[in-house]
């Protein structure tokens, strides 16, 4: 619902930049919620992360509309869920997460359905439908990959998503960022994948009992 309500307001590669803080804010809540450690050098990503979501929204401009804090509260419940899938890959089966990720969407979205369901033109329902599939297969291969990769390796392919969002933009409504928008993406680009590779490094220089991981041989399971 906020992708949706946050894209009526944001251009696409704005608001595919500011999403890349994800990343960022799960290094905030593994550090406040699951105990893991965090170097000064990996706050300083985040802050710089957030530095360059505040360059691309510019809360000072003149034309500036609360309703552009829409993608960075959307960041927020991004976050959690990229940690609850990253727990889950490990414990169940993804076509169980995914099956049931899918049903508790579908439910509340028919119980919404009634009020404001209106008629729509054949296309629509086709790009309704393509882009359903879209999500689902994207979910599903999200999935697959947390479960053979670790999420720092995975992380920085997901920076893409700017590149082809901001050219989508450009081509399809015809937008270019301008320059400070430009400076911001690349501010958080920069600092998310930075923030990653530092992550994978420490996790790599850390033993098991550092890191807080204990193989199964280790516990006598």
């Amino acid at each position: 619902m906020l992708s949706y309500v946050a894209l009526g307001f944001t251009p696409v590669g704005e608001f595919t930049a500011i999403i890349m803080l994800t990343p960022l804010v799960v290094t905030v809540l593994a550090a406040t919620s699951l105990g893991e450690r965090v170097s000064p050098l990996r706050w300083l990503t985040v802050f710089g992360g957030f530095c360059g979501a505040l360059v691309v929204i510019r809360p000072g401009r003149e034309m500036f509309d609360w309703s552009g804090l829409l993608p960075l509260l959307l960041v927020a419940v991004l976050g959690a869920f990229q940690a609850l899938t990253g727990k889950l890959a490990r414990i169940e089966n993804p076509d169980t997460t995914h099956f049931y990720t899918g049903l508790v969407g579908a439910l509340l979205g028919t119980v919404a359905l009634p009020f404001v369901w209106t008629q729509l033109p054949p296309w629509i329902w086709f790009l309704l439908v393509l882009m359903g599939i879209f999500g689902s297969v994207g979910h599903l291969m999200l999935i697959f990959g947390y479960m053979r990769a670790p999420v720092a390796t995975l992380t920085p392919y997901l920076y893409l998503q700017v590149v082809f969002a901001t050219l989508g933009g450009w081509l399809v409504f015809d937008h270019m960022p301008d320059a400070w928008a430009l400076i911001g993406i690349a501010m958080i680009c920069l600092c998310g994948a930075t923030g990653t590779w530092l992550s994978n490094r420490e996790s790599r220089r850390a033993t098991p009992r550092e890191s807080g991981y204990m193989p199964p041989e280790a516990e006598g399971i």
